[in-house]
């Protein structure tokens, strides 16, 4: 018997393993997929670290978070400054200084609040009732059609006006000609890739690979942990929940630099996809060639990998309905299991606090 199954070889159950396997428990790790790591899987092509399933910018601001993904790799210093092109024309994001400086031509924080403050204020003067008249509310008309209504669209695959504001939750503005995206004090990339992490934290622990999950498989530990879609465990007995798909299409290119930026978003509606990653600039990659990939998003459908988990009324409605059911000796945890999106820091911290309850 194993103490603990653990359906899935990704961030989450593998920082479960291993703060179980530091208690001396038994674990057993299975993944459908031919490899560890789920979606931060890392690989090695042409000496260029490439992010199979999207960028994976690791930040944080907690210091027991940052120490505990430190005991595994050391980290470089990449600072997330992605770029925005908006009908060819680049804009830095998030939306700062710089941003309103190629819009507007502002050089101040006052001249840039007046703007944003008189193009914002027929739209507080009501309810904001979907994810459209919330973004309104914050940026007003300009930034609102030129960098979120295309992409958002293109993301979710129907209009903002149709989906709730919680989806965007936050939208920053920062008033200083500062484009690092993240005010976490510890940010970076893993010199040795993602999948290096994995495998360490796995070592102490069994894996099994290309191993579907049956329901036999339970008998064989006290305890399963899974981090799959919870409506999948129940065969979708009350229906699918909603996700949104991904394609990731990567190619090789001859020269040295292609885009000259690890990320680009494209916030037009066209082109269908969301962003280009050009890997070898998360390590400041000097290599002859590059390697680069496109985001398509499109309708998910079951039996295809789920990434977005699409939290509107209806679908958390339906997931309290598949949470509710008694289960004994099984743990719905991670990104799918608790259909919900996690940023790696706050994966890594729901992990060690569920591992934390267990003596």
């Amino acid at each position: 018997m194993y103490d603990y199954l653990i359906v899935g070889a990704g961030l989450f159950g593998a920082t479960f393993a291993y703060a179980m396997s530091k208690k001396r428990k038994k674990c057993l790790v299975i993944d459908k997929r031919n490899h560890i790591a789920g979606n931060v899987y890392t690989f090695e092509q042409d000496g260029i670290t490439v992010h199979k399933y999207g960028a994976h910018i690791f930040h944080t601001g907690d210091d027991k978070i940052a120490g505990f993904m430190k005991e595994f790799s050391a980290f470089n210093r990449f600072t997330n400054s992605p770029l925005a092109n908006y009908e060819g024309k680049l804009y830095n994001l998030p939306f700062n200084m710089n941003t309103f400086y190629a819009i507007w031509g502002v050089k101040t924080p006052e001249a840039a609040r007046n703007i944003l403050n008189a193009e914002c204020a027929p739209y507080r003067k009501k309810e904001a009732k979907n994810l459209e008249d919330y973004a309104l509310s914050l940026v007003g008309p300009t930034i609102y059609n030129m960098f979120i209504k295309g992409y958002t669209e293109k993301q979710w695959g129907r209009p903002p006006k149709d989906l709730p504001a919680s989806i965007i939750k936050r939208i920053p503005l920062r008033f200083t000609f500062d484009n690092n995206y993240y005010f976490d004090n510890f940010q970076g990339i893993p010199v040795e890739g993602y999948t290096t992490i994995i495998d360490r934290m796995l070592s102490c622990s069994e894996v099994q690979l290309q191993v579907p999950f049956t329901y036999n498989l339970q008998k064989i530990a006290h305890t399963t942990i899974y981090t799959g879609p919870i409506d999948e465990y129940y065969n979708y007995q009350d229906g699918p929940l909603e996700y949104r798909g991904l394609v990731f299409k990567t190619e090789t290119l001859t020269v040295p630099d292609y885009q000259g930026n690890a990320v680009v978003n494209y916030t037009s509606i066209s082109p269908p996809f969301t962003r280009i990653i050009e890997h070898k600039h998360f390590m400041f990659g000097t290599q002859p060639k590059t390697i680069i990939t496109k985001e398509y998003p499109h309708t998910w459908t079951v039996g295809e990998e789920p990434y977005y988990p699409v939290n509107d009324e209806k679908n958390n409605s339906l997931y309290k309905k598949y949470a509710s059911i008694p289960n004994k000796n099984i743990l719905f945890a991670g990104r799918l299991g608790s259909y919900r999106y996690y940023d790696m820091q706050d994966t890594i911290k729901a992990a060690l606090t569920l591992a934390s309850s267990f003596t």
